[in-house]
């Protein structure tokens, strides 16, 4: 077979792993997109930090003419977090019928907080026969990691887990989203006021595709459809996080002052029909130098199973798991698909072609 052909979408951070990553994996970056005016020209070589791939940035502006000169196999879309920034690059993969993968953590199980987009992805990807997933660090630590526990238990009452990590690592959108260095009188209106909502007035939010949900709530909703389980409520809590001293961060550009946000604390609850309730909680925030990534989990019931990672390397992970899922997303049924309706993620050994069916 020939190699995977991909095209990179956002020439940030991440995709510095992402790109090396595809060459290491024995597929091919044939094209790679950005807004940012800086990067725009430059070969992605010197992005990598490696020799000169012949390959130069294109501007996002003429994105829809490269894609479809280009024809890749896939998209790895590594730019904004929330669903509703990521319309236009994945409505146009949808329309050229191509393949696209997302580290966008809302595109992850987008469904129960931005219906009718997600709906709209789908119906156009379905239409055009391509297949496009949101993925990254979640899909296995969040997801598929705890999905395997609890297919090991007998009973199950509850689902509680904690993940933590360094905003400063994954760009100004991420960071953003977390409220990081927010006054907390600008938390409490930008970010918390969303979580004194009553039902109706968040269902209207997510109908209308305005509301902002931590990353957890897509969580427990891929979960939720990964164990069989019917939801019946799901509410969210946001908390800022402080630290006692001033902090320097490079991806804002500024110094977060001592008791503003440095992140926040996301807690989400849901409720299901069989009487399973998961819990999830996300820390997202700029670090201090005494802090580091964390991730714990407990599957309650009989018996209780604690499992707990400290200091993954999340970008790594992240952009691992992104680039071990391309043979997937491009075997899967067409439409906006979650992850647990595709094969399990596995270590690709060999040159992904060869995972193709």
């Amino acid at each position: 077979m020939s190699k995977i052909r991909v095209v990179q979408y956002g020439t940030g951070k991440m995709s510095v792993y992402t790109m090396r990553y595809v060459y290491e994996k024995g597929a091919e970056i044939v094209g790679a997109l950005d807004i940012n005016p800086a990067v725009i020209g430059k070969d992605i070589g010197e992005i990598m930090g490696c020799e000169p791939k012949g390959v130069k940035v294109t501007s996002v502006e003429k994105a829809e003419e490269l894609l479809t000169e280009l024809k890749p196999d896939v998209v790895i879309v590594t730019t904004m977090s929330l669903l509703s920034d990521l319309e236009d690059p994945l409505m146009l993969c949808a329309r050229l019928g191509l393949n696209a993968i997302t580290t966008c953590e809302e595109a992850f199980y987008s469904y129960n907080s931005n219906p009718v987009l997600s709906n709209k992805i789908n119906e156009l990807a379905v239409k055009n026969n391509c297949t496009i997933t949101g993925s990254g660090y979640q899909d296995i630590y969040w997801g598929e990691l705890i999905s395997a526990i609890a297919g090991s238990t007998h009973n199950i009452t509850k689902i509680k887990g904690s993940s933590s990590y360094n905003v400063e690592d994954y760009g100004i959108a991420l960071a953003e989203a977390h409220g990081s260095g927010l006054t907390l009188e600008e938390f409490d209106e930008k970010i918390a006021s969303v979580d004194r909502m009553s039902k109706e007035e968040r269902d209207a939010l997510i109908n209308g595709g305005t509301y902002s949900p931590s990353y957890m709530w897509n969580v427990n909703g891929w979960l939720a459809g990964k164990l069989g389980l019917t939801v019946t409520s799901q509410t969210q809590k946001c908390v800022p996080m402080t630290y006692p001293e001033d902090i320097e961060s490079s991806t804002l550009g500024m110094t977060v002052k001592a008791g503003d946000a440095t992140g926040m604390s996301a807690i989400v609850t849901t409720e299901t029909a069989e009487g399973i309730v998961i819990e999830s909680e996300c820390i997202g925030k700029v670090y201090g130098p005494d802090e580091f990534d964390k991730n714990e989990w407990t599957v309650m019931g009989e018996p209780d199973t604690t499992i707990v990672v400290n200091r993954p390397a999340t970008v790594e992970l992240t952009c691992a798991t992104i680039v071990n899922r391309l043979p997937d997303v491009i075997n899967a049924k067409p439409g906006f698909i979650p992850t647990h309706e595709m094969d399990e993620l596995m270590y690709r050994p060999k040159s992904l072609d060869t995972y193709l069916k």
